[in-house]
């Protein structure tokens, strides 16, 4: 299997399909970038060890089938080729128009894009047919969701093929049809752009608003703190993306938004958002209209 980008969510990927017994070769542009991707997923092995949810022996044991490189030619031979790197279009079209290039002609192609078209990325190649959204959600160790995106050029085959794949990860696949936000952002993004709009009226404070949901919900936490998590940056271009595609105005991101990516506040990523997380353990709510 080939992972292309090995940041956060990539590197999170190519543990999730070492752990599910597969050979993996992850790419990344310089090798900086990549001795940093591969060191990240060492890190979580290490971190499993010390958790005694792993031994050494099997951590080192799977650590050997993963593999680096900055070039196409070493994933020319995949089965399964997921991208995971940053979320913009042209940026994943020529990605993937490079590697319809070298790879086999029997490769599947997955983007882990939480929003984008799939089928636009799909015409970027000459494989519309084994092309696939495969959304992973962050931490992808950690949550059990994928969501599996079908266009209307997919071959049923295929998309029989990747959902026995994420079954065979321990994930649990749902199927969504190719438009933008597919299921969970398509529903999810509202919500968090309409507490953004609260906290920003001054209906309550953030962690009233967060409270209020969490707990009046049963969420594991609020919609200003997720917000923070996923990156602000990340939910204002997923809701300019959606309302491009709708035109229904719950898809507007609301000014307090625009403000906060424009000075780069973009949540934990940068140690402030809609909360301080100068110290993670103890996140202080701020006051964005200040």
């Amino acid at each position: 299997m080939g992972v292309i980008g090995c940041g956060a969510m990539g590197a999170g990927i190519a543990q999730v399909v070492l752990r599910g017994g597969y050979e993996v070769v992850v790419r990344e542009m310089d090798e900086a970038a990549l001795d940093k991707g591969i060191g990240r997923v060492r890190a979580a092995f290490e971190k499993l060890v010390k958790k005694q949810l792993l031994t050494a022996v099997s951590a080192e044991e799977t650590l050997k089938k993963l593999a680096g490189t900055v070039g196409l030619e070493p994933v020319a031979d995949c089965d399964l080729i997921i991208e995971a790197v940053f979320e913009d279009l042209k940026l994943k079209a020529l990605e993937f128009e490079a590697l319809d290039q070298v790879c086999k002609k029997e490769a599947v192609f997955a983007s882990n894009t939480s929003s984008l078209s799939i089928t636009r990325m799909a015409a970027a190649t000459s494989r519309k047919e084994r092309f696939v959204g495969m959304h992973f959600f962050q931490p992808a160790p950690v949550m059990p969701l994928v969501e599996v995106v079908k266009t209307i050029s997919v071959s049923p085959d295929v998309l029989t093929k990747a959902l026995e794949f994420v079954k065979s990860l321990g994930k649990v696949p749902i199927l969504a049809r190719d438009q933008a936000g597919f299921i969970v952002n398509l529903l999810l993004t509202p919500f968090m752009l309409d507490a953004m709009q609260a906290a920003s009226n001054g209906v309550a404070s953030i962690e009233d608003i967060d409270q209020g949901m969490k707990l009046g919900l049963n969420h594991p936490m609020g919609p200003l703190m997720l917000a923070d998590f996923i990156g602000l940056d990340i939910i204002f271009n997923a809701a300019n993306v959606m309302f491009e595609e709708y035109r229904e105005r719950r898809y507007v991101p609301p000014p307090i938004l625009k403000r906060m990516v424009t000075v780069g506040y973009l949540g934990v990523k940068t140690k402030r958002g809609f909360y301080d997380w100068s110290d993670p353990e103890n996140p202080r709510a701020t006051h964005p209209n200040a």
